[in-house]
């Protein structure tokens, strides 16, 4: 994990939820703790690691995540045992 992904972990924890968190920095944190990328139809993105799977709608057309996005990535970081 770089000092962006560790960035991104920083502001996935932050209360509160942040508005302008892009969407393609929680994937990349996610990608680099491991979590193998599953696409969906559509929007739909599923991430798995250690038999934990977290489904997501990657938010369009705006590139920031929502608000109910960043904190179903922090329940999904806290379930794999990721905290900053």
């Amino acid at each position: 994990m770089n000092t962006t992904h560790r960035r991104t972990l920083i502001a996935i924890f932050m209360d509160p939820v942040s508005k302008s968190l892009e969407w393609r920095r929680i994937e990349a944190l996610l990608v680099a703790i491991g979590c193998q990328v599953i696409e969906g139809n559509g929007s739909r993105v599923r991430f798995e690691k250690d038999g934990i799977i977290g489904t997501f709608h990657r938010p369009h057309p705006v590139k920031e995540a929502k608000p109910y996005q960043v904190r179903d990535a922090r329940q999904f970081l806290e379930n794999l045992g990721v905290k900053p």
